[in-house]
């Protein structure tokens, strides 16, 4: 590592003393009891050497180690101040996951201009398919190469065109927009033909302007329900999921028929309410 800083963390992390588990269930005790910070940071300390070995295992991506380093410590201290002794775990086991997972969205937000999914399936695709590949490559050496993506499909649970499509990204090199195209002129870049699906700045600056106003004036609007209108209209228009009438009902012990009653009148409460705070806003909405 270029960086004297990071070279120290790493001897310092490297020379640093195991924990026994008597002493690190008693550090994890101090911090969650506590929040005594130099508790934290010795938990911390004694398992950079998990973070550093675990960061050699994705330098195959290109990417510096350092970063690795740093992006695996951010999920050591995440694992550490969420640690519970009472689980009967190591902790070394229990941060592996956080270390892990904070490297792998690292890599899939900086190892490529064209990113792959972030999705549970297409993480594991992007970090198993080289590896399947070539096993099966392997063990089948007369296969053709959709076969193969064929069983790579079946054991990560994943689209067969989505198996296509990672591949030819893990294959394919990253190609720089400031490259020149040939061109009459000879001054053209890659750059110069993309074009951009984004609406303008000034559309995005009106509607940020816009969604603030109606947020505060939601806002006001549900200051005038009562708590059992208020949760209601929350569950049932407000959260993504949309509880049921019958769930509502059976939360509240009440009947649908009076969840949906009450509902319709809150809905109107709203409705006056939104009007006062400004008569235009229905037709702006609109």
């Amino acid at each position: 590592m270029d960086d004297p800083a990071k070279r120290g963390m790493i001897r310092q992390a490297m020379s640093a003393p195991y924990l026994g588990r008597e002493e690190e269930i008693e550090l994890a005790l101090r911090w969650k009891e506590k929040h005594d910070q130099e508790a934290l940071n010795r938990i911390a300390l004694a398992h950079m050497r998990l973070v550093i070995a675990m960061a050699g295992r994705f330098r195959h991506f290109g990417l510096p180690a350092s970063d690795l380093i740093q992006e695996g410590h951010v999920g050591l201290l995440e694992a550490a101040a969420r640690f519970d002794p009472e689980r009967q775990v190591r902790f070394s086991t229990y941060a592996a996951w956080w270390i892990r997972a904070s490297m792998q969205d690292f890599i899939l937000r900086n190892w490529s201009i064209v990113r792959g999914g972030t999705s549970s399936a297409q993480k594991a695709l992007f970090f198993n398919l080289r590896r399947l590949r070539a096993r099966l490559a392997q063990e089948r050496r007369e296969a053709s190469r959709q076969d193969i993506y064929i069983e790579v499909a079946d054991a990560l649970g994943v689209a067969v065109a989505d198996v296509a499509a990672m591949d030819a990204r893990l294959s394919a090199s990253d190609t720089s927009l400031d490259a020149p195209l040939a061109g009459e002129d000879g001054q053209s870049e890659r750059m110069d033909f993309l074009v951009s699906d984004a609406p303008p700045p000034d559309e995005v600056a009106g509607k940020t302007i816009d969604d603030e106003r109606r947020a505060r004036w939601l806002g006001k609007a549900l200051s005038t329900l009562n708590a059992r209108e208020l949760k209601i209209i929350r569950e049932r228009r407000l959260s993504e999921e949309g509880a049921t009438l019958e769930a509502l009902g059976e939360t509240l012990g009440i009947s649908k028929e009076r969840v949906r009653q009450i509902e319709s009148r809150a809905i109107e409460k709203l409705r006056t309410a939104l009007t006062r705070i400004d008569p235009d806003m229905m037709r702006h909405a609109a």
